[in-house]
């Protein structure tokens, strides 16, 4: 059985994962640091079909239970009224989007700007430094010009055999070796990691339904071994945390905490994972060329995705 983390526990822990300063006390990029030109180059040569899965939800209009802001969708001229342009001659149609897109529904990436921890964020900025008007520090433009590198899929659900995980669930640091060790693949520096729980699988099976009632994913004991495997950014077709983590109080969402406060860990949200599971398990094959571009959005605090696995 896991030992309960006590908030004793977590406030050492954030202590000893801490990268700040690591790559100097302006730093804004976090473990992105861990993706040099090369590791991006030979990330690249992994594609050898070519065959190219998306990892991003479709863009979430209808409200539900894991869904209360529904993105907007609507049309600003459409067809059937495709002549009133302006412009004589021009028959077009254009339509608006608009999405809140931090929370459960939207495949998004967030910013190391994000989330705080006793009121400072990555590197010892300020909280303060995130104003009505945007991200001073740490804003997603970290990204602005793609983030691109090995990924790398542990698929739980497939390694114990089931569907999917359920809501009351919770991934070790051990079990993540073990997927792993079974999958023939190894974690290295500057990896993008996805950790697949089945989410999809058990939504559609069940529905969607509220993450209060609770949601697979990592547990505490996992923030020591991101650390120490230095992974760049990671990946969930949760949000990475498991819902509830633990009784620490104070740390409610530890991955979140700990990874991207602390570590300067940039994490994906949200993601569809069983197509790109369907593509490895097909290649008996875990690791991919994966690319994510987030919008260049001054002083944004993340921004919705689109990622591509590219085989």
């Amino acid at each position: 059985m896991t030992k309960s983390l006590t908030t004793a526990d977590m406030e050492r822990m954030f202590e000893e994962v801490k990268n700040w300063c690591k790559w100097g006390s302006d730093d804004e990029r976090g473990a992105l640091n861990y993706i040099s030109s090369d590791k991006r180059a030979r990330a690249a040569a992994l594609v050898q079909d070519g065959e190219s899965v998306s990892c991003g939800l479709e863009f979430p209009t209808r409200p539900a239970p894991d869904n209360p802001n529904p993105a907007q969708h609507m049309m600003v001229v459409a067809g059937d009224a495709c002549t009133e342009t302006g412009v004589p001659g021009m028959e077009s149609a254009m339509d608006y989007i608009g999405v809140a897109f931090h929370g459960m529904a939207v495949s998004h990436i967030d910013a190391l700007c994000h989330v705080f921890v006793k009121e400072k964020m990555y590197n010892g900025f300020d909280a303060s430094d995130v104003k009505s008007t945007g991200a001073r520090k740490n804003s997603i433009m970290a990204g602005k010009d793609g983030i691109a590198g090995r990924g790398v899929l542990l698929d739980v659900p497939r390694y114990r055999g089931v569907e999917y995980l359920d809501i009351n669930e919770q991934i070790s640091a051990e079990e993540l070796d073990a997927v792993a060790e079974a999958e023939r693949v190894e974690i290295e520096e500057g990896d993008l990691l996805l950790v697949a729980t089945g989410r999809d699988a058990r939504r559609r099976e069940k529905g969607s339904w509220s993450p209060r009632e609770g949601l697979a994913g990592l547990n505490g004991h996992c923030v020591p071994w991101l650390h120490q495997k230095r992974v760049a950014v990671l990946g969930s077709d949760g949000i990475s945390d498991a819902i509830p983590s633990g009784n620490a109080e104070g740390w409610p969402m530890p991955i979140h905490q700990c990874g991207i406060v602390a570590i300067g860990l940039h994490l994906l949200d949200n993601l569809r994972l069983d197509l790109v599971a369907e593509a490895c398990a097909d290649r008996n094959r875990w690791e991919f060329f994966f690319v994510v571009a987030p919008l260049r959005v001054a002083r944004g605090t993340g921004s919705p995705i689109n990622p591509i696995a590219i085989f």
